[in-house]
């Protein structure tokens, strides 16, 4: 076994369990912190005044976009799933998660674009594994 095939087995693993590493480890920090801090956002706009609740709403919405376009962002770099690091695809898939948070808030376009963004993930990973299944017939 060569060392290449090795570091490919060490970050498989590591993408596998934990946090992973490189693109994997950013996509669960954005999910990791994006989604629970609906509960925080909850928090803080019970103790400001009600002048400012539409503004906390606001900033985690902005937050909520955030994070979507960060996945889309990871997802053109690494467009294609043969190139991708292991277990990115699945990662980008989670970026579906974010729909519940925009539901607590009523957020619709979190709601809209969240399971789109999931949806389309996995189009175009079966459309890429269709094509690799019919080329090699």
């Amino acid at each position: 076994m060569d060392l290449n095939s090795v570091q490919r087995i060490t970050q498989a693993e590591a993408a596998r369990t934990g946090l992973g590493t490189g693109p994997n480890r950013r996509l669960r920090l954005t999910l990791l912190i994006g989604m629970p801090m609906v509960f925080l956002v909850f928090g803080i706009m019970i103790l400001v005044p009600k002048s400012l609740r539409d503004e906390v709403l606001h900033v985690y919405q902005a937050g909520i976009i955030g994070c979507l376009l960060h996945y889309a962002w990871v997802f053109a770099k690494y467009p294609r799933h043969a190139y991708r690091p292991p277990y990115l695809t699945r990662d980008l898939a989670m970026g579906g998660g974010f729909y519940l948070p925009s539901l607590m808030l009523g957020f619709w376009p979190g709601m809209i674009a969240a399971p789109a963004w999931a949806l389309f993930v996995g189009i175009t990973y079966a459309v890429e594994v269709t094509r690799e299944r019919n080329d090699h017939r």
